[in-house]
């Protein structure tokens, strides 16, 4: 399995390229910026698209979905699908509270492919997993690979963090109900977030201050 993190964007947000190793189908999780960068990463490493995910709809985890998804389809044969659930894409339909924190966001285009719960996305035999994980924001989803134990989990659980539930959509138990959902994943399971280090499940169950 390919995992390739780039730090994107105003918000130093976490762009993780994903591929599968024999087929050379790949996946781009949250472009928050940066989209020439994302795309030349995915060049060098030989990837063709088949989804762009967002995680959740706020602007620093959306902000090159057009720039990418423009490249993207000029690149390649077959455009990816942009997916992200269906609670959220009214928040990116409207930049995503770009304008909360003053930052100016390109449109994003209109989502191709709703991600719901148990919804699989396969990339060659990859299978990735779309739990509804919400509390930071109504649509937040994490991407479970259980074959490989590792999670891509946006802003719900951070290496000695969790997601802020202040801004709309946000909920405290709602999302520290999601969180216990991810602990039931085995300790190994290797957390990549939408910002900062990656961690593991155990790490967290353990030292976590916010658990």
């Amino acid at each position: 399995m390919i995992i390739k993190t780039l730090t994107v964007g105003p918000i130093l947000t976490n762009s993780y390229i994903v591929g599968d190793e024999s087929s050379k189908e790949g996946m781009i999780i949250d472009p928050g910026g940066d989209g020439k960068r994302i795309v030349d990463e995915v060049r060098r490493l030989g990837l063709t698209i088949k989804y762009v995910v967002n995680t959740h709809g706020h602007f620093d985890h959306t902000l090159a979905n057009s720039e990418v998804m423009t490249a993207l389809k000029m690149l390649q044969d077959s455009p990816p699908a942009l997916a992200i659930h269906p609670a959220d894409a009214t928040l990116l339909a409207v930049g995503g509270g770009a304008a909360w924190f003053g930052v100016q966001a390109d449109p994003s285009p209109p989502p191709d492919l709703e991600l719901n719960e148990g919804d699989v996305l396969t990339l060659g035999d990859i299978e990735l997993e779309v739990w509804h994980t919400p509390g930071h924001s109504l649509g937040s989803v994490s991407l479970v690979c259980p074959a490989e134990r590792v999670v891509f989990d946006g802003d719900v659980l951070f290496n000695a963090g969790i997601g802020r539930t202040d801004l709309p959509g946000g909920d405290y138990y709602t999302l520290m109900n999601s969180i216990k959902r991810l602990l039931t994943l085995p300790d190994e399971t290797k957390v990549y977030s939408g910002h900062g280090p990656a961690t593991t499940i155990g790490n967290e169950r353990r030292s976590n201050p916010w658990l």
